[in-house]
């Protein structure tokens, strides 16, 4: 079973760079046919996916972020990470770090971590 747990500072400031890493167990991050995925949720709102790697090592991004966000891996330590520039208050949101056969986009979908808060002051 595939398990995954996110880590990173809890508080950033406004116009830093937010970065988190995912770590897994249960399978490597080259093994066929999984993405691994970065997602968030604002207090109040649904849940934006934010990107994807695939076990090929292709990523996709969510166009609205796409300009600040960069997803990458290193597969000796079998992690994976999300950095997101320029970070406004408005970035502000619980962060989660998933796994599927494809896009995870709600709970519904795949294997999640646990989420970290992430909130960026002004």
């Amino acid at each position: 079973q595939v398990q995954l747990r996110e880590s990173g500072p809890g508080l950033v400031k406004s116009s830093q760079t937010l970065s988190l890493v995912c770590a897994v167990s249960g399978t490597s991050l080259t093994m066929a046919p999984y993405h691994w995925n970065w997602l968030r949720q604002s207090p109040g709102k649904g849940v934006e996916w934010i990107a994807y790697k695939t076990w090929r090592n292709n990523t996709h991004y969510n166009p609205s972020l796409k300009s600040r966000a960069a997803i990458s891996w290193d597969t000796a330590r079998n992690h994976f990470t999300l950095q997101l520039t320029s970070v406004t208050p408005e970035d502000t949101a619980m962060y989660y770090c998933a796994s599927g056969q494809g896009q995870v986009t709600d709970h519904g979908q795949g294997s999640w971590g646990q989420g970290i808060q992430v909130t960026v002051s002004s």
